[in-house]
């Protein structure tokens, strides 16, 4: 992978966001106070190393426990796809909807729990820092075309998540090394199916 870049346009609209966010960060807590100085390194591109690895595949994207807008928002900026917004707090369901209007991205937000979901499958869906891979893999799997693929960037303890999922789980498994957070990686997985 190369370095992250972002088109001057989708820089703006991203900068917009991020001047959104720290608004409402000092009412509700959408990100640590302490990431607030480095939101464009730690959340911003963090999230938009992510669109380099999605397939061409035509079709929208879900982002499960979108949060903040990370990376689900962001990658609706960058690529231009639908992308749906998963988050069951109420509040950062409403600051996701200012935030995709203010920006112009196309998602659509659902202020609901993952496992209620009911949305036709989709070619990708992607979740940062909502569970364990183990956690994750049964509330994505039902969401993906056949083909489909998951896009999880994971801190350190990635091999301990993959070994506890592995139990449960067939799939195949690419690594990419995250290039804003050293010793992070992120994680492509492809062929998802239950084991036995």
């Amino acid at each position: 992978m190369t370095a992250v870049e972002i088109p001057p346009e989708a820089r703006e609209r991203l900068e917009r966001f991020a001047d959104l966010l720290l608004h409402w960060n000092a009412r509700i807590n959408l990100i640590s106070r302490a990431d607030e100085a480095a939101i464009w390194p730690r959340h911003v591109l963090d999230s938009a190393q992510l669109a380099p690895l999605i397939p061409d595949a035509a079709g929208p994207l879900i982002d499960l426990g979108s949060g903040a807008g990370f990376p689900g928002l962001v990658l609706a900026v960058l690529t231009g796809r639908r992308v749906h917004l998963v988050e069951s707090d109420q509040r950062k369901s409403a600051f996701l909807r200012e935030a995709a209007r203010l920006v112009g991205a196309d998602v659509v937000v659902h202020a609901v729990r993952a496992e209620t979901l009911r949305l036709p499958p989709v070619p990708v869906v992607t979740a940062r820092a909502l569970a364990p891979i183990a956690d994750l893999l049964p509330l994505a799997a039902p969401l993906l075309t056949q083909d489909g693929v998951c896009l999880f960037p994971k801190g350190r303890g990635v091999d301990a998540e993959l070994t506890a999922a592995a139990s449960g789980w067939h799939m195949r498994v690419e690594r990419f090394p995250s290039q804003t957070s050293p010793g992070a990686t992120l994680l492509r997985i492809s062929e998802i199916r239950r084991a036995g």
